[in-house]
Protein backbone atom coordinates (compact mmCIF):
# COMPACT_ATOMS: atom_id res chain seq x y z
CA UNK A 1 0.00 0.00 0.00
CA UNK A 2 2.73 2.42 1.01
CA UNK A 3 6.44 2.17 0.22
CA UNK A 4 7.80 5.67 0.88
CA UNK A 5 6.30 7.83 3.63
CA UNK A 6 7.31 11.49 3.85
CA UNK A 7 7.38 12.91 7.38
CA UNK A 8 7.90 16.69 7.53
CA UNK A 9 9.33 17.11 11.00
CA UNK A 10 9.97 20.12 13.23
CA UNK A 11 10.65 18.46 16.59
CA UNK A 12 7.39 19.58 18.24
CA UNK A 13 5.29 17.29 20.42
CA UNK A 14 2.75 16.96 17.61
CA UNK A 15 5.47 15.99 15.16
CA UNK A 16 6.75 13.37 17.60
CA UNK A 17 3.28 11.82 17.82
CA UNK A 18 3.08 11.83 14.02
CA UNK A 19 6.49 10.13 13.86
CA UNK A 20 5.35 7.27 16.10
CA UNK A 21 2.13 6.82 14.11
CA UNK A 22 4.03 6.92 10.81
CA UNK A 23 6.36 4.26 12.20
CA UNK A 24 3.42 1.97 12.99
CA UNK A 25 2.19 2.35 9.42
CA UNK A 26 5.69 1.83 8.04
CA UNK A 27 6.17 -1.39 10.01
CA UNK A 28 2.85 -2.71 8.71
CA UNK A 29 3.53 -1.68 5.11
CA UNK A 30 7.28 -2.45 5.16
CA UNK A 31 7.83 1.16 4.10
CA UNK A 32 10.70 3.62 4.44
CA UNK A 33 10.15 6.87 6.37
CA UNK A 34 11.75 9.97 4.88
CA UNK A 35 12.24 12.66 7.55
CA UNK A 36 12.23 16.18 6.11
CA UNK A 37 13.05 19.47 7.82
CA UNK A 38 12.27 22.62 5.83
CA UNK A 39 14.35 25.64 6.85
CA UNK A 40 11.83 28.42 6.26
CA UNK A 41 13.33 30.90 3.79
CA UNK A 42 10.52 33.34 4.57
CA UNK A 43 12.25 33.92 7.94
CA UNK A 44 15.56 35.71 8.44
CA UNK A 45 17.85 32.98 9.74
CA UNK A 46 21.33 33.86 8.52
CA UNK A 47 23.77 35.00 11.20
CA UNK A 48 27.51 35.28 11.83
CA UNK A 49 29.23 32.97 14.31
CA UNK A 50 32.97 33.46 14.91
CA UNK A 51 33.31 35.33 11.60
CA UNK A 52 31.53 32.54 9.66
CA UNK A 53 28.15 33.08 8.02
CA UNK A 54 25.79 30.29 9.04
CA UNK A 55 22.09 29.57 8.63
CA UNK A 56 20.68 29.09 12.12
CA UNK A 57 17.60 27.28 10.82
CA UNK A 58 19.70 24.81 8.83
CA UNK A 59 21.73 24.09 11.95
CA UNK A 60 18.56 23.74 14.03
CA UNK A 61 17.06 21.44 11.40
CA UNK A 62 20.09 19.17 11.37
CA UNK A 63 19.79 18.74 15.13
CA UNK A 64 16.04 18.09 14.96
CA UNK A 65 16.46 15.53 12.18
CA UNK A 66 19.22 13.80 14.14
CA UNK A 67 16.85 13.44 17.11
CA UNK A 68 14.20 11.95 14.81
CA UNK A 69 16.74 9.48 13.44
CA UNK A 70 17.62 8.32 16.96
CA UNK A 71 13.94 7.67 17.69
CA UNK A 72 13.46 5.81 14.42
CA UNK A 73 16.51 3.63 15.11
CA UNK A 74 15.08 2.81 18.52
CA UNK A 75 11.75 1.90 16.92
CA UNK A 76 13.46 -0.26 14.31
CA UNK A 77 12.21 1.72 11.31
CA UNK A 78 13.87 2.06 7.92
CA UNK A 79 14.49 5.75 7.32
CA UNK A 80 16.22 8.45 5.33
CA UNK A 81 16.46 12.16 6.12
CA UNK A 82 16.96 15.52 4.49
CA UNK A 83 17.21 19.21 5.43
CA UNK A 84 16.21 21.66 2.70
CA UNK A 85 15.45 25.35 2.38
CA UNK A 86 12.22 26.81 1.11
CA UNK A 87 8.73 28.03 1.82
CA UNK A 88 7.43 25.11 3.94
CA UNK A 89 4.08 24.19 2.36
CA UNK A 90 4.98 24.31 -1.34
CA UNK A 91 8.40 22.80 -0.59
CA UNK A 92 6.81 19.81 1.15
CA UNK A 93 4.35 19.32 -1.72
CA UNK A 94 7.06 19.58 -4.39
CA UNK A 95 9.39 17.26 -2.45
CA UNK A 96 6.72 14.57 -2.08
CA UNK A 97 5.94 14.70 -5.78
CA UNK A 98 9.56 14.86 -6.96
CA UNK A 99 10.64 11.80 -4.98
CA UNK A 100 7.48 9.76 -5.57
CA UNK A 101 6.36 9.48 -1.97
CA UNK A 102 2.98 7.82 -1.63
CA UNK A 103 1.94 9.28 1.72
CA UNK A 104 2.73 12.48 3.64
CA UNK A 105 2.20 12.38 7.43
CA UNK A 106 1.78 15.70 9.27
CA UNK A 107 0.45 16.94 12.61
CA UNK A 108 -2.03 19.78 12.82
CA UNK A 109 -0.47 21.09 16.04
CA UNK A 110 1.48 19.95 19.08
CA UNK A 111 0.19 18.84 22.45
CA UNK A 112 1.50 21.99 24.11
CA UNK A 113 0.35 24.49 21.52
CA UNK A 114 1.46 25.56 18.10
CA UNK A 115 4.42 23.83 16.49
CA UNK A 116 7.06 25.78 14.58
CA UNK A 117 5.74 25.42 11.07
CA UNK A 118 3.68 22.25 10.84
CA UNK A 119 0.50 23.97 11.94
CA UNK A 120 -2.92 24.93 10.70
CA UNK A 121 -2.02 27.11 7.79
CA UNK A 122 0.97 25.10 6.55
CA UNK A 123 -0.67 21.70 6.99
CA UNK A 124 -3.89 22.93 5.38
CA UNK A 125 -1.95 24.37 2.43
CA UNK A 126 -0.26 20.99 1.96
CA UNK A 127 -3.67 19.28 2.14
CA UNK A 128 -5.02 21.72 -0.46
CA UNK A 129 -2.05 21.50 -2.85
CA UNK A 130 -0.76 17.96 -2.59
CA UNK A 131 -1.36 15.36 -5.28
CA UNK A 132 0.07 12.83 -2.80
CA UNK A 133 -2.33 11.62 -0.05
CA UNK A 134 -1.79 13.48 3.22
CA UNK A 135 -2.41 11.87 6.60
CA UNK A 136 -2.94 14.45 9.32
CA UNK A 137 -3.04 13.76 13.04
CA UNK A 138 -4.40 16.07 15.70
CA UNK A 139 -3.25 15.20 19.19
CA UNK A 140 -4.86 16.36 22.40
CA UNK A 141 -3.84 15.03 25.83
CA UNK A 142 -6.95 12.80 26.03
CA UNK A 143 -6.65 11.38 22.51
CA UNK A 144 -5.02 8.21 21.25
CA UNK A 145 -4.00 7.11 17.77
CA UNK A 146 -5.17 3.59 16.96
CA UNK A 147 -3.54 1.43 14.31
CA UNK A 148 -4.46 -0.74 12.49
CA UNK A 149 -7.68 1.13 11.67
CA UNK A 150 -10.61 -1.19 12.36
CA UNK A 151 -13.27 1.30 11.22
CA UNK A 152 -12.62 3.69 8.32
CA UNK A 153 -15.10 6.45 7.46
CA UNK A 154 -15.30 7.45 3.79
CA UNK A 155 -17.55 10.48 3.15
CA UNK A 156 -18.79 10.77 -0.43
CA UNK A 157 -21.00 12.97 -2.58
CA UNK A 158 -20.52 10.86 -5.69
CA UNK A 159 -18.23 13.39 -7.34
CA UNK A 160 -15.06 12.54 -9.22
CA UNK A 161 -12.93 13.85 -6.34
CA UNK A 162 -14.84 11.83 -3.76
CA UNK A 163 -14.68 8.69 -5.89
CA UNK A 164 -10.94 9.12 -6.36
CA UNK A 165 -10.44 9.44 -2.60
CA UNK A 166 -12.70 6.46 -1.98
CA UNK A 167 -10.47 4.27 -4.13
CA UNK A 168 -7.56 5.04 -1.82
CA UNK A 169 -9.69 4.43 1.27
CA UNK A 170 -11.05 1.13 -0.05
CA UNK A 171 -7.60 -0.12 -0.97
CA UNK A 172 -6.39 0.70 2.55
CA UNK A 173 -9.47 -0.91 4.14
CA UNK A 174 -9.01 -4.07 2.07
CA UNK A 175 -5.37 -4.39 3.11
CA UNK A 176 -6.24 -3.80 6.78
CA UNK A 177 -9.44 -5.90 6.71
CA UNK A 178 -11.27 -2.85 8.06
CA UNK A 179 -14.97 -2.07 8.16
CA UNK A 180 -15.85 0.77 5.79
CA UNK A 181 -18.48 3.29 6.83
CA UNK A 182 -19.84 4.94 3.69
CA UNK A 183 -21.32 8.35 4.49
CA UNK A 184 -23.19 10.88 2.39
CA UNK A 185 -24.62 14.05 3.91
CA UNK A 186 -27.70 15.92 2.77
CA UNK A 187 -26.57 19.46 3.49
CA UNK A 188 -29.59 21.13 5.05
CA UNK A 189 -27.89 24.50 5.18
CA UNK A 190 -28.41 24.79 1.41
CA UNK A 191 -32.18 24.22 1.63
CA UNK A 192 -34.72 26.98 2.05
CA UNK A 193 -38.41 26.91 2.92
CA UNK A 194 -40.04 27.15 -0.51
CA UNK A 195 -41.34 24.41 -2.80
CA UNK A 196 -38.19 24.43 -4.90
CA UNK A 197 -36.12 23.64 -1.84
CA UNK A 198 -38.38 20.65 -1.10
CA UNK A 199 -37.73 19.31 -4.58
CA UNK A 200 -34.04 20.07 -4.19
CA UNK A 201 -34.07 18.23 -0.88
CA UNK A 202 -35.52 15.13 -2.51
CA UNK A 203 -32.90 15.32 -5.23
CA UNK A 204 -30.13 15.65 -2.65
CA UNK A 205 -31.52 12.69 -0.70
CA UNK A 206 -31.50 10.58 -3.86
CA UNK A 207 -28.02 11.77 -4.82
CA UNK A 208 -26.75 10.88 -1.34
CA UNK A 209 -28.31 7.42 -1.53
CA UNK A 210 -26.81 6.82 -4.98
CA UNK A 211 -23.37 7.96 -3.81
CA UNK A 212 -23.40 5.55 -0.86
CA UNK A 213 -24.72 2.69 -2.98
CA UNK A 214 -21.95 3.27 -5.54
CA UNK A 215 -19.30 3.32 -2.81
CA UNK A 216 -20.58 0.11 -1.22
CA UNK A 217 -20.69 -1.57 -4.63
CA UNK A 218 -17.11 -0.47 -5.32
CA UNK A 219 -16.06 -1.79 -1.91
CA UNK A 220 -17.10 -5.27 -3.01
CA UNK A 221 -14.75 -5.10 -6.00
CA UNK A 222 -11.88 -4.27 -3.62
CA UNK A 223 -12.70 -7.27 -1.45
CA UNK A 224 -13.89 -5.20 1.52
CA UNK A 225 -16.04 -7.64 3.50
CA UNK A 226 -17.79 -5.28 5.89
CA UNK A 227 -19.55 -2.05 4.96
CA UNK A 228 -22.03 0.17 6.76
CA UNK A 229 -24.28 2.69 4.95
CA UNK A 230 -24.96 6.13 6.42
CA UNK A 231 -27.28 8.77 4.90
CA UNK A 232 -27.38 11.74 7.26
CA UNK A 233 -28.83 15.26 7.30
CA UNK A 234 -26.97 18.28 8.64
CA UNK A 235 -23.81 20.28 8.17
CA UNK A 236 -21.21 18.00 6.52
CA UNK A 237 -18.31 18.76 8.84
CA UNK A 238 -20.45 18.36 11.97
CA UNK A 239 -21.96 15.10 10.72
CA UNK A 240 -18.50 13.70 9.99
CA UNK A 241 -17.30 14.53 13.51
CA UNK A 242 -20.45 13.07 15.10
CA UNK A 243 -19.99 9.91 13.04
CA UNK A 244 -16.37 9.56 14.19
CA UNK A 245 -17.58 9.45 17.79
CA UNK A 246 -20.76 7.44 17.38
CA UNK A 247 -19.29 4.72 15.15
CA UNK A 248 -15.89 4.37 16.84
CA UNK A 249 -14.10 5.52 13.68
CA UNK A 250 -10.29 5.16 13.67
CA UNK A 251 -9.54 7.08 10.45
CA UNK A 252 -11.32 9.25 7.87
CA UNK A 253 -10.44 9.15 4.17
CA UNK A 254 -11.85 12.00 2.09
CA UNK A 255 -11.30 14.06 -1.03
CA UNK A 256 -10.39 17.72 -1.14
CA UNK A 257 -12.89 18.67 -3.85
CA UNK A 258 -16.53 17.81 -4.45
CA UNK A 259 -19.30 18.27 -7.02
CA UNK A 260 -18.83 22.01 -7.34
CA UNK A 261 -15.09 22.12 -6.93
CA UNK A 262 -14.81 24.43 -3.94
CA UNK A 263 -18.22 24.76 -2.33
CA UNK A 264 -19.82 21.38 -1.82
CA UNK A 265 -19.47 18.56 0.67
CA UNK A 266 -16.00 17.13 0.13
CA UNK A 267 -14.22 20.19 -0.60
CA UNK A 268 -11.62 22.55 0.56
CA UNK A 269 -13.35 24.07 3.56
CA UNK A 270 -15.02 20.87 4.82
CA UNK A 271 -11.85 18.83 4.40
CA UNK A 272 -9.83 21.49 6.20
CA UNK A 273 -12.36 21.76 9.03
CA UNK A 274 -12.22 17.99 9.43
CA UNK A 275 -8.42 18.01 9.42
CA UNK A 276 -8.45 20.71 12.11
CA UNK A 277 -11.00 19.14 14.40
CA UNK A 278 -11.17 15.36 13.93
CA UNK A 279 -9.76 13.41 16.91
CA UNK A 280 -8.58 10.63 14.58
CA UNK A 281 -6.20 10.55 11.59
CA UNK A 282 -7.63 12.09 8.41
CA UNK A 283 -6.26 11.03 5.03
CA UNK A 284 -7.04 13.61 2.35
CA UNK A 285 -6.66 12.66 -1.29
CA UNK A 286 -6.33 15.21 -4.08
CA UNK A 287 -7.10 14.72 -7.77
CA UNK A 288 -3.52 14.20 -8.88
CA UNK A 289 -2.69 11.00 -7.02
Amino acid sequence: MYEDILLPFDGSDGAAEALHHATEIAHWADATIHVLFVADTTRDSVTVVETQVVDALIQEGEGIVEDAEKTLRTLGADYESDVVQGNPAPTIVEYAERYDHDLVVMPTHGRKGVSRYLVGSVTEKVVRLSSVPVLTVRMQPDEQLAFPYENILIPTDGSTGATHAAEHGLSLAADLDSTVHALSVVDETSLGLDVRSTISGREQEQAATDAVDDLVSEAETYGVANTVRHIEHGTPNEVILDMVESSDIHAVVMGTTGRRGTDRILLGSVAEKTVRSAPVPVITVGHGE
